[in-house]
């Protein structure tokens, strides 16, 4: 499935070290590949069950030591093996791709977040194993920071996401739209007034709050590796400043990287906040 992505973050970029490009690389086109058969295009949901059934059957190939097949497991299985990378972090992965398929609705946050721990927290952590770095309180930080960047992603995405079918997409949590008096119909009709304003702004304060409780990451990790995550961070935090700019009007303008934020997005990356110093 061939589609262009607009990506939030650089992927396998410059800043990684060379020798984990490739890896990085590899990971990512069978999260992208997965996610695209849950989203794109104008597949029933029976098609779209049944390719990433095909995705979890090549998994289970790898773990019986039995022969893969699919062009995407031929590049990724060989970086499972060198770093011995759990494999039930890919099939979260695509537990969480197929149940985009047929949820369009979250209850509460915590709801939300079970999503979050699924679709996000496991490429983070699949990096922490690439880079031998996989400890207890690296695993719980880089959980804060992927769940924010799926959040982030969310809150930037109202719009489009609430266009994506007939009943639309709405990851905003039931319990916070009913108590700021935000209907399913207001979001479907792209209506943002006070309500709905006042609702983002909540969920982007809860967004950079649980960035930042992960964000020194990225400076406890050594060289490349740990100005790769203060980048991902910086990029992420900017998106939130940008939803705010645009009075958290995301349905009269997506709020997206652009090349001239990334020069200020790479010094911030360099300079430590006080915040973050112990």
């Amino acid at each position: 499935m061939a589609v262009d992505h607009y990506e939030n973050f650089p992927v396998a970029s410059f800043l990684l070290p060379p020798a984990l490009r490739e890896p990085v690389a590899a990971i990512y086109w069978f999260a992208r590949n997965a996610d695209d058969f849950a989203d794109e295009g104008d597949l029933s949901p029976e098609a779209r069950h049944g390719l990433l059934a095909a995705y979890q059957s090549e998994l289970d190939a790898i773990a019986a030591d039995r022969a893969t097949e699919h062009p995407v497991f031929l590049r990724l299985r060989p970086v499972i093996k060198a770093y011995d990378l759990p494999l039930s972090l890919f099939r979260d992965l695509l537990d969480a791709f197929i149940q985009d398929i047929d949820k369009e609705r979250y209850a509460d946050f915590a709801e939300l977040m079970n999503y979050c721990r699924r679709s996000a927290d496991p490429v983070g952590r699949l990096l922490l194993h690439l880079f031998g770095q996989a400890t207890p309180e690296n695993l719980t930080r880089s959980d804060a920071i992927c769940s924010a960047l799926q959040l982030i992603n969310h809150w930037q995405d109202v719009g489009i996401d609430a266009g994506k079918n007939a009943n639309g997409r709405i990851y905003l949590p039931q319990d916070d739209m009913a108590r700021f008096g935000v209907r399913e119909g207001d979001v479907l009709c792209r209506k943002a007034d006070p309500g709905f304003k006042a609702l983002l702004r909540f969920q982007v304060d809860r967004a950079r709050a649980l960035m930042l409780s992960g964000a020194s990451l990225g400076w406890d990790l050594p060289g490349r590796i740990g100005l790769e995550i203060r980048a991902i961070v910086g990029g992420g935090m900017r998106i939130l400043d940008k939803i705010e700019a645009v009075d958290y009007d995301v349905f009269a303008r997506r709020p997206k990287l652009l090349a001239p934020d990334w020069p200020g997005i790479f010094w911030q990356s360099l300079v430590r906040p006080l915040e973050t110093h112990p």
